[in-house]
Formats: C-alpha cells, sequence, structure tokens
C-alpha cells in the first residue's frame, strides 16, 4: 500500500490553485459517466447519523452534485462547496430543483464557517484532496456536538479480471503508468483502509464506523471510455498520447464485448462523530 499512500499525498499536496481547475477537461464528462452512490449506503449512513429533513449538511467537494442529489432528497439545508467553478454550475444545475441547496465556489482552506453550525459533513471521494492536518480539524469546527463527519467512496469501476488483464498490455505499451493488476476485494479493502486512515487515528472523532458494497454496472463502450478520461491518471496523460490509448482500448473492447462492458465498483462509506466540547483533546486540537 505504499504507493497508495504515496499517491493520495500528492493530490493532496497539490495547491487550491492547482486542484481548482485539475478536473475542468473532464467536467461534464465526469457529470454524466461517474456513478451515483448506492441508495443503500446513503440510507446507512443517513440512518446512523439521524439526519431529517430538519438536518443542516456541509459538503466538502460536491464536484458536479453526484452525492449531493441523495442529500438534498431528504430535503434538509446543505451547503455545498466546491473549488472547481465548472463543477460547482454542474451541482447547481443538478439541485436545481432542491432550494435548501447552496453550492458554494469556494476550497474547505477558504471557507470560513461558522463554528458548530452543522449536523453532519460529508465529503465523496473528495477528502483525500485536502491534507488531513486541514481537513479533519475544520470538519470538526464546523460541527455541532455529537455531528458526524461522513466520507463516501466510489472506487473505480473495473471490466471483468478476464478482460483488465487482456487490456494490460494496451496500457504498457501506450502509458505504462497506468498499468495496475486487478483490484481484488482485499486490495480494495486495504485502500480504504488508507484513505480512511487519517480519521481514524484523529482525536477529534469518536465512534467510527463503516461499510461498503460491490456494484455491478454495463456500460457502452462509449460512456466506458469517457468515464476513464475522468480519473486522475488519465488527466494527466499527454492529450496524442491519451487518444492512440483510448483507440486501441476501443478496438479490444470491441472484439471482447461488443457494445458495452460489463463493470463492478465497490462502494463504500467511513463515518465518526465529532468528541463533545470540553474534552481536552478536541480544545487542544481546534484552538490550533
Amino acid at each position: 500500500m505504499a504507493k497508495i499512500k504515496e499517491t493520495i499525498a500528492t493530490y493532496a499536496a497539490q495547491s487550491v490553485e492547482q486542484r481548482r481547475g485539475w478536473f475542468s477537461p473532464a467536467a461534464a464528462a465526469y457529470a454524466a459517466t461517474r456513478p451515483r452512490y448506492p441508495q443503500q449506503l446513503v440510507e446507512a449512513v443517513v440512518a446512523r447519523a439521524g439526519l431529517t429533513a430538519t438536518s443542516t449538511i456541509l459538503e466538502v467537494g460536491c464536484g458536479p452534485g453526484t452525492a449531493t442529489v441523495s442529500f438534498a432528497e431528504l430535503g434538509c439545508g446543505i451547503v455545498a462547496i466546491e473549488p472547481n467553478p465548472d463543477f460547482c454550475l454542474l451541482a447547481q444545475e443538478a439541485c436545481q430543483r432542491f432550494p435548501n441547496v447552496e453550492v458554494v465556489t469556494t476550497s474547505l482552506e477558504e471557507w470560513k464557517p461558522h463554528q458548530e453550525q452543522f449536523d453532519a459533513v460529508v465529503a465523496a471521494s473528495s477528502f483525500h484532496w485536502i491534507p488531513p492536518e486541514i481537513a479533519n480539524p475544520k470538519a470538526a469546527r464546523a460541527l455541532r456536538q455529537n455531528g458526524w463527519l461522513i466520507l463516501l467512496w466510489n472506487k473505480e469501476l473495473q471490466p471483468p479480471v478476464q478482460t483488465h488483464e487482456a487490456l494490460r498490455t494496451i496500457y504498457r505499451r501506450h502509458a505504462p503508468e497506468l498499468d495496475r493488476p486487478y483490484e481484488d476485494a482485499a486490495t480494495v479493502a486495504g485502500i480504504l483502509a488508507v484513505l480512511g486512515q487519517p480519521l481514524l487515528e484523529s482525536p477529534l472523532y469518536q465512534g467510527a464506523h463503516e461499510s461498503r458494497c460491490v456494484v455491478e454496472s454495463r456500460l457502452t463502450i462509449d460512456d466506458y471510455l469517457t468515464l476513464l478520461t475522468t480519473y486522475s491518471p488519465f488527466l494527466a496523460l499527454d492529450p496524442a498520447v491519451r487518444e492512440a490509448l483510448l483507440a486501441e482500448l476501443r478496438q479490444a473492447l470491441e472484439r471482447l464485448h461488443g457494445e458495452s462492458v460489463p463493470l463492478t465498483y465497490t462502494s463504500g462509506y467511513l463515518m465518526a462523530q465529532r468528541r463533545k466540547a470540553g474534552e481536552a483533546i478536541e480544545e487542544l486540537h481546534l484552538q490550533q
């Protein structure tokens, strides 16, 4: 897992300005092809956190509103912050029918919350982009006593293992840095453990709970290739390399699967409760 930790640290080390425009070239594709979070997971965290129509939620890094809509359907008040202006426009469009949702173009680092305002802070595939020494205390300051920090993840969609192995030759030829083994259940669990480690180790939270499920999906080859372009390693490729890679992937996928690709992905959550105000360890960290 050393490589995973290194990759996550690389994301968190980016400046706010770097992160602000990172997904802009793929913003529309992201909104169109990234899957929503499974309803069963959303319902599970809502129930555990005791969220209702009268609750208030801060969403950190809402992207194009992928998870925002699911929580907005509760009827609760949501402030969704997102540094990327292209994502913000898409999130506003996605949440037009929810008058209690406010989308704010800013980063967590720049945002100045009123203390103890929210019942929950939600971050869907976004918290690892923020240095934990900033993210954990600032989320805690925004939470009411016993409020919940809720982290959600959708792992990358994967074709069947036989297809994955067949495509590795193409990745090695065009972009060897993207070649990776198939992520089995144990590997995915390890990656999610690394992503959740800063929260589990934080003295600001307690009573951690987590769960995950495997979701089956199917996309047309066009949509699957578009989805790939929304992942950070693809965004980092030289455009000519990316075009050649996608062209050869298309040929292989059409040969193996015809018009659509069967896919699976793991979706999971980790949530923990802010410690009660007045506890010495919390006071120490929240005042930093």
